[in-house]
């Protein structure tokens, strides 16, 4: 699928409730009953609706990244753009709920646990959304400490553990910065059997064929390449280390 397929259509976005509601709400300029939308039923929203709820929350949660950090640069807004592929026809829309989002930082925790709960099943999902809100993060030339903090929040509320966290994270820092242990969430006191079962299972994880049956956004699978690509220097890294002692 594509992450920008029927984006908010008709009124579903209203109906969802909970943070993403009164995002959206206020972005139309709609009265929001916060008792009325605290809270959403999960059982009752449908697929459609999910693909907008994972859209919705990937655009508010890039523009409360961007803001982390005090300014929402031209270069994040760029990024953001050229990497999703913004299509013409969805540019206003898109803009109408960046904009909204990136006023202040303040709700990003409560959308992160909203979006969390509602992809718990998922965990692969998630954990593209997050390396893709690295990318967002990184875009500037840096990732800032607050950018940091706020990326451990979100990882925090979508239920991941330190390793996933630093697996993700060292994935996007540069090649001689990276721990190569960390990138396969792997540690030194593994055999080199365990290492290369994780090596195994996440080059089957991150397959694009996996990731698109999954429901992968289309305008994610470029980032899991390059996962893919700094997973398998990983390997190769620790093997030339173990090689040599």
């Amino acid at each position: 699928m594509s992450i920008w397929g029927k984006l908010l259509g008709g009124a579903a976005g209203f109906a969802l409730g909970g943070p993403i509601g009164a995002i959206l709400g206020a972005m139309a300029g709609n009265a929001f009953d916060k008792k009325k939308n605290r809270s959403f039923n999960q059982s009752q929203i449908s697929q459609d609706q999910k693909q907008q709820i994972f859209t919705i929350s990937f655009i508010i949660l890039s523009a409360k990244l961007a803001k982390s950090d005090g300014q929402v640069t031209n270069d994040e807004i760029q990024a953001f753009k050229e990497k999703f592929n913004v299509p013409k026809s969805e540019l206003n829309k898109v803009g109408k709920i960046f904009n909204e989002a990136k006023k202040d930082v303040h709700g990003y925790k409560e959308i992160a646990d909203q979006i969390g709960l509602l992809f718990s099943d998922k965990k692969i999902l998630l954990e593209e959304m997050l390396n893709n809100l690295f990318y967002i993060a990184a875009s500037d030339g840096k990732i800032s400490l607050k950018e940091i903090e706020l990326l451990k929040s979100i990882s925090q509320s979508f239920s991941f553990n330190e390793v996933t966290f630093q697996r993700i994270f060292q994935l996007n820092l540069n090649n001689k910065s990276s721990d190569p242990y960390k990138i396969l969430g792997v540690t030194r006191g593994n055999s080199d059997h365990e290492i290369r079962k994780k090596w195994i299972d996440l080059n089957k994880e991150l397959h694009p064929d996996n990731l698109i049956s999954k429901g992968m956004p289309q305008e994610f699978i470029e980032q899991s390449n390059k996962e893919l690509v700094a997973i398998n220097l990983a390997y190769d890294k620790i093997k030339e280390i173990r090689a040599k002692s």
